[in-house]
């Protein structure tokens, strides 16, 4: 039966996942917050444009070097005070910087070792959070929800920036400050969710098996491999969006004003397919048309390299954005259905992994390239290995190909109880 479209607000009717999306969207604004707050502050203090990537390798450092901690720590304990315990942290990282700014104390010392905690803090959240998730609703609203989660972010990384920079023409600690409001509101959220540690007690004692447990359980399920590995060297290989200064000022000849376009084009795609996702969730195959729309990602990512109009290549990169916001979907969707509840932190974790790789070592893929090649070469080349990647994925993983619905691939799923859902009004 095709889904009414008032029943895309179904997962909202929840009051567990309710608290957990307004805790994830805010907390994600505090992050775009300060991200803005602390570049444009670090470039102030030094000119250095190295010490702009010197901040984000600090917050994308512990990623890498904790997910073998992160994950079991998801899975261990209670997931819900794992992320109080994290916001709290960073709600206090984000106080000192307040606090720095008002006393002239600044430095660029620590400025980077508060980033570092930013980054242990979000490296300790992610797993929790999105292990907790499938245990939050039902599996029927379960792909709604994860639209939901997909638009909220965006709205977040859309919003987050301009905020930040409007704050921070107020001065440093007005944009921190915006920060720690956030970052307390999404604690209250996270406060008065209902939910206490739904997964499974796990009675095992620590060893390196259990650490490591994530890695097995990714590569023993080809779906789980499949939609893993077919993110990461399609995001590996594209590097459309790394390279838009370049295209920006040296193709298509629009300046600044015209780089801020471009870099909203594929937010744009990708917020308006999240919330057609949230009224009409992809109910028949799903695994078909992830590859449908990596695929057309790729095509795009061609299509964008041999554009010389400005308003096509706005246009390409809203499609490109889209396509995008398909796959995210239908990978968030499928990788925790198919981990069990009582290795999903380590699963997750070895994901952030997979996502953390392909973002930066797919910017600095494309940067190399296009030094190598020039600009337009390396994003014809990486459009081209993204439609080859696709093509030959979907012969190495026949059993993610084709997936059909959703709930197929579900182990272990542990639904929220009837009484958790808020009225409707």
């Amino acid at each position: 039966m095709r889904l009414k479209p008032a029943a895309g607000i179904a997962a909202l009717r929840y009051r567990d996942y309710a608290c957990y999306l307004g805790g994830n969207f805010l907390s994600t604004l505090a992050m775009q917050i300060q991200a803005v707050a602390l570049s444009w502050q670090i470039y102030d203090l030094t000119g250095d444009p190295f010490m702009l990537g010197l901040v984000g390798l600090m917050e994308f450092l512990p990623a890498m070097g904790l997910a073998l901690v992160t994950g079991p720590l998801a899975d261990r304990f209670d997931r819900r005070r794992i992320i109080l315990l994290g916001y709290f942290i960073e709600a206090m990282a984000a106080g000192a910087l307040v606090l720095m700014v008002v006393s002239g104390s600044t430095s660029v010392h620590a400025i980077l070792i508060i980033a570092f905690i930013f980054g242990v803090v979000r490296a300790l959240v992610a797993p929790a959070a999105r292990a907790m998730l499938p245990n939050l609703i039902p599996q029927e609203v379960f792909a709604s929800a994860i639209a939901w989660n997909s638009t909220a972010w965006q709205v977040a990384t859309i919003g987050g920036p301009a905020a930040g920079g409007f704050l921070y023409v107020l001065g440093p600690e007005a944009a921190y400050g915006g920060a720690v409001v956030a970052l307390l509101g999404a604690l209250v959220f996270i406060f008065f969710m209902r939910i206490r540690r739904a997964q499974t007690p796990n009675a095992e004692r620590p060893n390196l098996a259990m650490v490591l447990a994530g890695f097995p359980a990714i590569f023993r399920r080809p779906i789980l491999l499949g939609a893993l590995s077919l993110d990461l060297f399609a995001v590996l290989f594209s590097g459309a969006v790394a390279l838009l200064p370049v295209f920006a000022k040296d193709v298509l000849m629009v300046g600044p004003e015209g780089l801020g376009i471009l870099r909203s084009a594929p937010a744009i795609g990708a917020v308006t397919t999240a919330l057609v996702l949230t009224q009409w969730p992809l109910r028949r195959h799903v695994g078909k048309r992830l590859f449908a729309a990596v695929g057309v990602f790729g095509i795009a990512c061609i299509g964008f390299a041999l554009s010389r109009d400005f308003w096509l290549t706005v246009g390409l990169l809203v499609v490109l954005g889209m396509a995008d916001m398909v796959s995210v979907y239908v990978r968030g969707s499928i990788v925790p259905l198919a981990t069990p509840d009582a290795l999903r932190g380590r699963v997750t974790a070895v994901e952030m992994v997979f996502i953390g790789a392909s973002n930066e070592l797919g910017s600095f893929v494309a940067g190399t390239g296009a030094a190598l090649l020039g600009a337009v070469p390396a994003v014809l080349a990486g459009g081209s290995l993204t439609i080859l990647v696709t093509l030959i994925w979907a012969r190495l993983f026949p059993a993610l190909r084709e997936v059909d619905r959703m709930e197929s691939v579900a182990v272990d799923y542990r639904p929220a109880v009837e009484s958790d859902r808020i009225a409707a009004g």
